[in-house]
């Protein structure tokens, strides 16, 4: 029986609660309910104590309709964890990338040449390593919060993506033996500020990520984690953004560059990745800027990804204070 993991908010004590959902009822996943000796029972705990936690979830997701449980939709789902670590993978799209290169090319090319050129840069890039850059946890949200958009900018973009959970210390992995640190996987939109990404006053330093992409709630994550043994291809499945319930992201996680097997290894060749830590595997083709249409007061973005739940965001704008 498949079953994914939640952090909730506890009907009777109103603190957050770890989860197990299947079938669209959850377990709350008390110290009585799961034996994890010496561990108070939170998501990152049993992230951490896998070992002793998979089989007993194992056993429980097999009786669904038993005593304790409760209906998902009764619940306030949280943010299913709260990582350490957060590493973002940039540009690791193709079509994104090509699309990208279109959209700024100069006035003597056309889409043609653009689109034929930035795909051969792809494929040698494709030999290399990834872009990274860091994450902050306190920019995450659930994944039904609203989003609130900060005053001081018009041009803040959606970025759904598929984000690797790291289950085990990992330090120095090759691509072959990566996915044996992988825990699961959850959803991350990866909100991001346009016109903060490049810093005018100072061009020779490159991307301010720190301004551009950690305002409060612009990491809206979850709703769920499901185990790496339920995914039989990360490389496999379907990313979808609607606006509106317009259309705007769908493309197969097979167009990255680099697979979530590569993202893991390369990361781990510079630091130790810690259980629970979330690695965002870049976003596919179809955000704000290759709209051309940013995100507004009164917007609903609907994320889905394979297997990972959905996510709904109302947008407004910030009331000053």
């Amino acid at each position: 029986m498949a079953y994914s993991l939640i952090t909730f908010q506890d009907p009777g004590t109103g603190k957050p609660r770890a989860g197990l959902e299947s079938a669209g009822r959850v377990l709350p996943l008390t110290d009585t309910v799961l034996d994890l000796p010496g561990h108070r029972v939170t998501l990152e705990s049993v992230i951490e104590h896998w070992d002793k936690a998979e089989d007993q979830l194992d056993r429980l997701a097999e009786d669904s309709a038993g005593a304790g449980w409760l209906d998902y939709a009764d619940l306030t789902v949280l943010a299913p964890l709260q990582p350490r670590q957060i590493l973002q993978a940039g540009a690791n799209y193709r079509q994104h990338v090509i699309d990208l290169a279109v959209s700024h090319r100069d006035a003597d090319e056309t889409e043609e040449e653009v689109r034929a050129r930035t795909a051969a840069s792809m494929d040698r890039r494709a030999e290399g390593i990834p872009y990274f850059f860091i994450g902050l946890p306190t920019a995450m949200a659930s994944a039904t919060e609203d989003l609130v958009l900060p005053g001081y900018s018009r041009a803040h973009d959606w970025e759904l993506e598929l984000a690797v959970v790291v289950g085990t210390r990992t330090f120095r992995v090759g691509p072959e033996e990566a996915l044996d640190s992988v825990f699961g996987y959850t959803m991350v939109n990866d909100i991001t500020t346009r016109d903060l990404v490049f810093r005018k006053d100072m061009p020779a330093i490159g991307s301010d990520w720190f301004r551009s992409k950690n305002a409060p709630g612009f990491l809206p994550t979850g709703p769920l984690v499901l185990p790496a043994k339920f995914v039989d291809n990360p490389q496999d499945l379907t990313v979808t953004l609607r606006l509106n319930g317009n259309t705007m992201q769908d493309e197969s996680t097979a167009d990255m560059i680099f697979s979530a097997a590569r993202l893991v290894s390369a990361a781990s060749q510079q630091m130790p990745l810690l259980p629970g830590d979330l690695i965002l595997t870049g976003s596919p083709a179809g955000n704000g800027a290759h709209w051309g249409r940013m995100l507004r007061d009164g917007d609903v973005m609907e994320g889905t990804i394979t297997g990972l739940g959905t996510q709904l965001v109302h947008c407004r704008d910030e009331v000053a204070p």
